[in-house]
């Protein structure tokens, strides 16, 4: 029984020293010393994109599509004529138009016949200064028509015209939704043809005020958001990225009150027009930080929503609260305050450790 008793003794004794020499010993982790250092964060945003001119192109007047000079997708240029309307009734308005001004033209030149004839004889005291006013009444009427009617000549010219539908830009058509024999006007709900001048495209998208208001703090005012913010990529819709490199060149001075969001705009060069109006990507905005603090995401740990690290001060894990930026690249959080140049962090599995847990035999980690 004795012998007994000291056997079970001497374990207990072992297993005793065996845990104060394990918590002695510590345990190896993998740690981190804070630097300064320059980091270039990223945000997407989904964007519609627009060609730098799009243009919806109406008819002017009404009739009969006789003839469609161009090819739906063609490349077209300013001033180009794309579709004709019957012009026989409006060249008819026109010749009917130009009669009338000539017979304007003839009844003023007679009325400033008849007002001369009859200054003469009021000089002559033939006649009373009743009859003369008539004369140059008459005469100021036979002006007035004529202007009336050189003005509808023009609007008569100007239809005619009309009839010929003309490209108002350079750009790449769409589909034509009419053909000839259509009848059409300028209330049609759909647009004869539109043509997109997708030599540069115009990226729109938005973000919320917050964020306005960090680029604000960040650069002092709009234009020198617009001015000094590095240049923004693209995603494109088939999850490719963009060759060409765009720029934030428009920032709207209001907030959309129902979102919250205020709109930008990106301008991208299309030299090789793989860009189309209308279509979707998503514009990539770098932000760039110069000399902050950068720690691996594995460094820290949630609780009540807020952000935790593990300082090693002498050799002990000391948690500290940290506040992060709001942008991070996945694997970094940016430290805007909580830690200082010099300090010493568990790198890896922080959300494991326990406050007071002996740190030794350290690997860094720069």
């Amino acid at each position: 029984m004795g012998r007994l008793f000291f056997f079970i003794l001497t374990m207990a004794v072992c297993v005793s020293c065996g845990t104060q020499s394990e918590k002695m010993a510590g345990k190896a982790y993998k740690t981190y010393t804070v630097a300064l250092d320059d980091r270039t964060l990223e945000s997407s945003y989904t964007a519609k994109l627009r060609g730098r001119q799009y243009v919806e192109i109406r008819p002017q007047v009404s009739g009969i599509i006789t003839e469609i000079r161009f090819n739906e997708g063609d490349l077209v240029r300013k001033g180009q004529t794309l579709f004709v309307i019957d012009q026989v009734p409006y060249k008819a308005a026109l010749a009917t138009a130009e009669a009338n001004v000539k017979s304007a033209e003839a009844q003023l030149a007679t009325a400033k016949l008849t007002a001369t004839s009859k200054e003469q004889l009021y000089r002559e005291k033939v006649i009373s200064e009743y009859d003369l006013m008539t004369a140059r009444n008459t005469e100021a009427e036979a002006e007035a028509a004529l202007a009336q009617a050189r003005a509808q000549e023009t609007n008569a010219r100007n239809d005619l015209s009309y009839t010929e539908v003309k490209s108002p830009v350079d750009g790449v058509a769409s589909m034509i939704p009419y053909r000839v024999g259509a009848l059409v006007s300028s209330s049609i709900a759909e647009p004869l043809v539109t043509v997109s001048d997708d030599e540069k495209i115009y990226a729109y998208f938005s973000m919320d005020e917050n964020q306005i208001l960090d680029l604000l703090q960040q650069y002092g005012s709009l234009q020198k958001v617009m001015d000094q913010m590095p240049e923004v990529s693209l995603l494109m819709s088939n999850g490719k990225s963009y060759a060409h490199t765009g720029k934030i060149d428009a920032i709207s001075g209001t907030v959309d009150e129902s979102t919250g969001a205020v709109s930008l705009r990106a301008t991208f060069p299309n030299p090789d027009g793989l860009l189309r109006n209308g279509g979707s990507g998503t514009v990539i905005v770098p932000s760039a930080l110069k000399q902050c603090i950068a720690i691996p995401q594995a460094a820290t740990y949630e609780l009540q929503n807020r952000v935790f690290v593990y300082k090693v001060i002498d050799g002990v894990a000391k948690s500290a609260p940290v506040e992060v930026f709001r942008l991070n690249n996945g694997t970094e959080y940016i430290v805007e305050s909580g830690l200082a140049p010099g300090d010493v962090i568990i790198a890896e599995g922080a959300g494991l450790v326990r406050e007071g847990t002996v740190i030794e035999n350290q690997t860094k980690q720069e």
